[in-house]
């Protein structure tokens, strides 16, 4: 009983460290490293979209709280024309 359970556990030992041996040389090939680089650069990516994405509704609640306009811009109300030479 005792030597079947070793050889088991010394099998899966063995079979685990090879899986995750292969795993981390593939994880260290170029191609390997590229799409590391290129999933952190999408989670960036979306992070800064989700972001963004709060930003803008917050703003919009805190204008309609404020009671200010939702385009973000000042309402610019009309100007009498100036003459030439008045300041």
């Amino acid at each position: 009983m005792r030597r079947g359970f070793w050889f088991v556990a010394g099998a899966g030992a063995g079979i685990y460290t090879v899986v995750r041996g292969r795993r981390a040389a593939e994880a260290l090939t170029a191609d390997g490293l590229r799409d590391r680089a290129r999933a952190l650069a999408l989670g960036a990516r979306l992070f800064t979209d989700e972001v963004a994405a709060g930003q803008a509704e917050k703003e919009t609640e805190l204008r309609e709280r404020l009671g200010l306009p939702p385009t973000g811009h000042r309402q610019l109300t009309a100007r009498p024309a100036r003459k030439e030479g008045t300041p």
